[in-house]
């Protein structure tokens, strides 16, 4: 190996250390500091490995998280980076530390995060087996503009590792629309029942068809623009999914019980029609809501294309437990706070959805900033339903926080809130003060850097992990 590479995999190394004795993540400088010396690291410290990849809008951390599971379970224990940080900088870093002094990496596998936009920077050096992914939903204008954008960033992203097995979720025309002309393998996972009873997509990112312009029509929906579309004028339609959800038997808090169909062990991904050979069964996934469903079938079709067993990795989604930031549950004095990131219209929604349905009575916590990695435009919260929970009698108290809490507050106060029931606590300590007095279950949907400081307040009081852990 080369002067500048050894460099590089000793600046990664000590300036992750000295962060960590400073209990700073060090999740992203120390991979700066090792592209200064080195600008191909990554190629070189992933030399060897079997990666899968997961991009995407909505799920990527949870999706990760499972994936993470099922390989330990099936005996190939993995590195991931499970603090979120998912650019070029992020994955250097994770994969860099993960080596022995002379670039050698100290595990096989990984399971890697990795931001729509950084994709096309990332693939090309680590060369995944498997690249999820999961969603496109409108997110942070004011860096991906329109979603049409993003798609064509993860298409440069996806051509640029033609091995790869593409891992698409069926019911999103979008995501879908990478099949047509990319020259990967793919596979496919999705719904092939309803939720709920929505008829139309009250928030759709995908009214019109991507081949023609045509507006879709839908055999069912899920939520969104997911489901059973199909266009009435060219014929581009829902393909059919290799692993995907076939009944909902129970859902609640606790977690999910469903029937899925699965591929047999030992299939062949990338025919494009489907598994011909499957099979049902029933499992249970650890975590509630119909977009963790998405996350489960997302994780068990990757692990099927990368050779697992799919019922084995079906099975492990019972010990699945909720990734940080996302529906993570702390105890805080004598009552339970649960945290859900909301960052777009669509995530939100579902949120909030999950949120009306939850055991009553409850405190709700909404916290919005507007920083860099948020994205300065908030305009999206107009497009959240937070109709769902203003006028719910459960919901005892709802407090606002965060830069921008004046309108969320203004929000609330539009979609028929009780004015009297809306609370504006600036400060996230003063909130966490406020959560440990509460006397009912607290439920905190707050967006990314908001999310950050509210889990370091909660972590101060409680004890927990650092957030990198």
């Amino acid at each position: 190996m080369k002067l500048r590479s050894i460099c590089a995999i000793a600046a990664c190394k000590l300036t992750r250390q000295a962060l960590r004795l400073l209990h700073r993540g060090g999740t992203a400088l120390p991979g700066k500091a090792a592209l200064l010396f080195d600008p191909k690291i990554l190629e070189k410290v992933s030399a060897g490995m079997e990666i899968i990849v997961v991009t995407g809008t909505n799920g990527k951390t949870t999706t990760c998280g499972m994936l993470e599971g099922a390989l330990r379970d099936a005996g190939r224990p993995c590195l991931s980076n499970k603090s979120g940080a998912n650019l070029l900088s992020g994955v250097t870093a994770e994969l860099t530390c993960n080596t022995t002094w002379s670039g050698k990496p100290k595990t096989r596998y990984a399971v890697i995060e990795c931001d729509e936009g950084a994709l096309k920077q990332v693939v090309p050096l680590i060369r995944p087996k498997v690249i999820v992914v999961t969603n496109l939903f409108r997110d942070q204008l004011d860096r991906y503009g329109e979603v049409m954008h993003t798609l064509e960033e993860i298409r440069t992203g996806v051509l640029r590792s033609p091995g790869s097995i593409l891992c698409l979720n069926a019911d999103d025309s979008l995501t879908g629309s990478l099949a047509l002309d990319v020259p990967n393998p793919v596979v496919r996972y999705g719904f092939d029942i309803p939720t709920g009873e929505q008829k139309d997509p009250a928030l759709s990112d995908a009214r019109y068809c991507i081949r023609c312009g045509a507006p879709y029509s839908y055999h069912y929906h899920t939520y969104a623009h997911l489901g059973g579309f199909y266009c009435p004028k060219c014929g581009y339609s829902r393909p059919q999914a290799d692993a995907a959800v076939t009944k909902i038997l129970k859902m609640n808090q606790d977690g999910t019980c469903c029937r899925v169909r699965l591929p047999e062990d030992g299939w062949t991904p990338g025919t494009g029609q489907g598994c011909a050979d499957s099979y049902e069964m029933e499992i249970t996934v650890g975590l509630p809501a119909v977009y963790n469903l998405y996350n489960a079938m997302a994780a068990v079709c990757a692990c099927a294309a990368f050779g697992l067993s799919a019922k084995e990795s079906a099975l492990s989604l019972k010990a699945v437990h909720s990734s940080f930031g996302r529906m993570e549950t702390f105890t805080v004095g004598k009552t339970s706070l649960q945290m859900i990131l909301v960052k777009n219209p669509a995530g939100c929604t579902q949120a909030l959805e999950y949120l009306a349905s939850a055991e009553k009575p409850c405190r709700v916590l909404l916290c919005l900033n507007d920083r860099t990695a948020d994205g300065h435009d908030i305009s999206w919260i107009w497009d959240a339903d937070y109709e769902k929970i203003c006028k719910d009698p459960g919901l005892t108290e709802i407090v606002v926080s965060g830069d921008r809490a004046e309108d969320m507050q203004l929000r609330l106060k539009y979609a028929g809130a009780d004015t009297g029931r809306i609370r504006l606590i600036r400060e996230m300590k003063e909130a966490v003060s406020w959560i440990e007095a509460s006397r009912t279950p607290v439920y905190a949907l707050p967006n990314y850097t908001s999310m950050l400081e509210l889990r370091e307040a909660v972590r101060e009081r409680t004890g927990a992990s650092e957030f990198w852990q």
